[in-house]
């Protein structure tokens, strides 16, 4: 009967399998060294564990074929530092039929295969070609896994997309409603990103703070528009109802940010002041979220910098700056307020105002 020759590695050119062959028996390795270079394997040997692992180092193999009873180095220990090193590498035991159990024990600890002595040519075929069909199966798993882990991670980047989307609609229509707020949610955005970075915050909590900017003011959709275009001084009444927008912002996003607390927090809360008088919950000092102490600086300091009904003009950046100074410690965080300045005096921060003839840089 013809011998069937072993398939090795399809995904390989089979000259370039390597493999492995340790024992302390020259006989048997060089029975085992001819077989498997007959197969089509580039081959090497060692005479115990201690010789292999030397190898293993500077030469990393596909398949190793070892014996369990070596001196310096054992095959059990042998087999143990492979799969912590090499972990890719397929590892069939040789052993003496009295050491079945303990080959057992090494399957239960890396080994894909074990022989046992004396053992047939067609026997030491069949196990390696069953050896190297476990470890394809193995790394095409884990590429299986790894793709469908980004196709998840690639999903879900396009779902943020979609929604942070619908929710630019939403600050887009609120625009449309109060034409002097127009460009002011990016504009506040880019300035607390400024401020959050110069505080030395992460890059998620930075991302976070810019979105819950951009977002700020999305519960003025449910101020009346005479509110919001009115010239001149609010009364009592109309500034409790357009005050009334971070609670409405915040119960509009709450149920589709639950993965972005901080920019929830900035939605909610940039307008509540260090003293506790402000709004919605009368939090002060530091139980207010930092994110939202920085978004109410980068919001007043835009307000400052661009007209409003009741002003007619902006501030220049000086008057701004002093503004800023002046209310430190009761409106705003003094923090948050030195960051804010030395951004500006870095060149870090540059000022944007609504209409691009007036912009000033600093």
């Amino acid at each position: 009967m013809n011998p069937v020759r072993l398939q090795v590695d399809a995904t390989q050119d089979p000259s370039r399998v390597d493999c492995l062959v340790v024992d302390d028996e020259p006989r048997l390795r060089q029975v085992l060294l001819h077989l498997m270079r007959a197969d089509g394997f580039r081959c090497f040997e060692a005479s115990n564990g201690a010789e292999a692992l030397e190898f293993l180092e500077n030469h990393p193999v596909t398949l190793v074929m070892s014996d369990m009873r070596m001196p310096k180095v054992d095959g059990i220990e042998l087999l143990r530092r492979i799969k912590e090193r090499w972990p890719d590498t397929a590892v069939v035991m040789i052993t003496a039929v009295a050491d079945v159990e303990v080959a057992v024990h090494c399957l239960a600890n890396g080994a894909v295969d074990y022989l046992s002595k004396p053992f047939h040519l067609e026997e030491v075929r069949a196990r390696v070609q069953q050896a190297l069909e476990k470890r394809r199966l193995v790394l095409e798993n884990r590429a299986y896994q790894v793709h469908l882990e980004a196709r998840v991670a690639e999903q879900a980047r396009q779902l943020e997309a979609l929604f942070l989307a619908g929710i630019q609609s939403l600050a887009e229509a609120l625009e449309v409603k109060d034409p002097y707020t127009r460009g002011h949610s990016v504009r506040v955005s880019q300035y607390s990103s400024v401020i959050a970075r110069a505080m030395g915050l992460d890059d998620e909590t930075v991302r976070q703070i810019e979105l819950g900017g951009n977002l700020h003011d999305i519960g003025k959709i449910g101020v009346r528009e005479s509110v919001l275009n009115k010239p001149g001084r609010l009364t009592d009444e109309e500034y409790r109802h357009i005050m009334t927008h971070p609670l409405v912002g915040w119960r509009i996003l709450a149920p589709l940010m639950s993965d972005a607390p901080i920019a929830l927090n900035v939605v909610r809360s940039h307008h509540e002041r260090m003293d506790g008088r402000g709004i919605p919950d009368g939090a002060a000092g530091s139980d207010i979220p930092l994110e939202a102490r920085i978004v109410a600086v980068a919001d007043a300091f835009d307000a400052m910098m661009s007209g409003r009904p009741y002003r007619g003009h902006e501030m220049t950046l000086g008057d701004a700056v002093r503004e800023l100074e002046t209310h430190a410690g009761t409106q705003f965080d003094p923090n948050v307020v030195q960051a804010t300045l030395a951004a500006i005096s870095a060149g870090d921060l540059r000022v944007i105002v609504k209409r691009p003839r007036l912009a000033v840089s600093v």
